[in-house]
């Protein structure tokens, strides 16, 4: 009974995580990326390889785990998730030691975790894993089901599950990957209203306090001292002070938790500076068209998608990419890549807006069809 629970918990919680990330695999592997960056492991010839990696790891979570909600192969099934649970928890520990990456994406964006958090689900999730492989292990010996020649062998059922299930899966991913995701866990989904999620982080803000690290130029001690008890004693920066600020070694930290919004990220200017998200946000309508890698965007597909937006009349249109001269025929406007790749999970992307609130969101290449 209890190893039955235990093995029906583990392996709800391998699918779920595997589900949500199945759906937008081009979000996950926009996370993969981060993780082969220069400030983590140094490996950028493998981000072109990023959402290969993120198809293996989805494939494996939902998979090993629905095999082990069916009890199929469990000594098989068992080994393998201890190995993909001893290889996220590394991730997940350098992630939080190193604080490098500060959010694993284990469960998309349906549900956040700081890395911290998801090194101690890592760690829960192993020990229950070894717990199963010790109770199980008795069973290890026994033939499997699919063998029998048994004609109505309860392993045939549970093959065709698995065959239903992966096909499943499948066009989950494939939808996720060539248009949008088909269940949409992020922020920008169609029905959020830009402008209404904007007054809420304005009315309730997060603060942040800054910890200066200040070291003792002559007993070589460090402090960590926040802002305003820095300002108050005069003993840290009077003239002739001992008490030095390490420069780059600063943190800023969270003192008070506001309104939590990826929307708080929706910042456009215009190539000279000028912020200019309110004239979008309070249009009619407004058209936008991002690219988070614009070089590597076709020219004719370009020239189609502007083509396109062109015959928008009355609206506002924008192209917004990282670079001030991508588009040629509208205007264009500037936004940081990782808040453009929220938005957006296809190169180039169409996003419609109606007084701020999303009407419509499409790849370029859906959009011109």
């Amino acid at each position: 009974m209890i190893k039955g629970l235990l093995r029906f918990i583990i392996a709800v919680i391998f699918i779920l995580s595997g589900f949500v990330k199945a759906v937008d695999l081009v979000g996950f592997s926009f996370k993969m990326e981060e993780y082969f960056a220069p400030p983590v492991f140094n490996m950028p010839f493998l981000e072109k390889f990023a959402l290969l990696f993120s198809v293996i790891v989805v494939v494996l979570e939902l998979f090993l785990g629905f095999m082990l909600l069916l009890k199929l192969k469990l000594k098989f099934t068992l080994s393998a998730l201890i190995a993909l649970c001893i290889f996220f928890g590394f991730l997940t520990f350098y992630s939080a030691y190193f604080n490098v990456v500060t959010d694993c994406g284990c469960f998309g964006d349906a549900i956040k975790f700081t890395p911290w958090q998801s090194f101690i689900k890592d760690i829960v999730l192993l020990a229950g894993l070894i717990i199963l492989f010790i109770l199980y292990r008795k069973e290890f010996s026994k033939k499997d089901p699919y063998d029998s020649s048994t004609k109505e062998s309860p392993g045939k059922f549970k093959y065709a599950v698995l065959g239903l299930f992966s096909v499943i899966m499948i066009y989950f991913m494939a939808q996720g990957i060539m248009h949008e995701p088909l269940i949409d866990f992020r922020d920008y989904k169609i029905g959020t209203n830009i402008k209404a999620e904007k007054e809420k982080i304005n009315k309730n803000p997060s603060e942040y306090k800054t910890f200066y690290s200040l070291k003792n130029q002559k007993t070589g001690e460090v402090l960590k001292v926040n802002q305003d008890d820095y300002i108050k004693e005069t003993k840290y920066w009077a003239e002739g002070s001992p008490w030095k600020i390490e420069e780059g070694k600063n943190e800023s930290v969270l003192t008070k938790e506001g309104y939590k919004s990826e929307i708080v990220k929706f910042k456009i200017e215009d190539p000279t500076g000028m912020e200019i998200t309110n004239e979008i946000i309070n249009a009619p309508k407004a058209v936008l068209v991002f690219s988070y890698h614009p070089k590597d965007v076709p020219a004719d597909l370009l020239q189609k998608v502007e083509a396109k937006v062109n015959t928008q009349k009355g609206a506002v249109i924008y192209g917004i990419s990282t670079y001030p001269n991508t588009f040629k025929t509208i205007k264009n406007a500037m936004m940081d890549a990782t808040a453009i790749k929220t938005i957006a999970r296809s190169n180039p992307f169409v996003l419609i807006l109606e007084n701020g609130k999303i009407i419509d969101k499409q790849p370029a290449k859906d959009y011109i069809n």
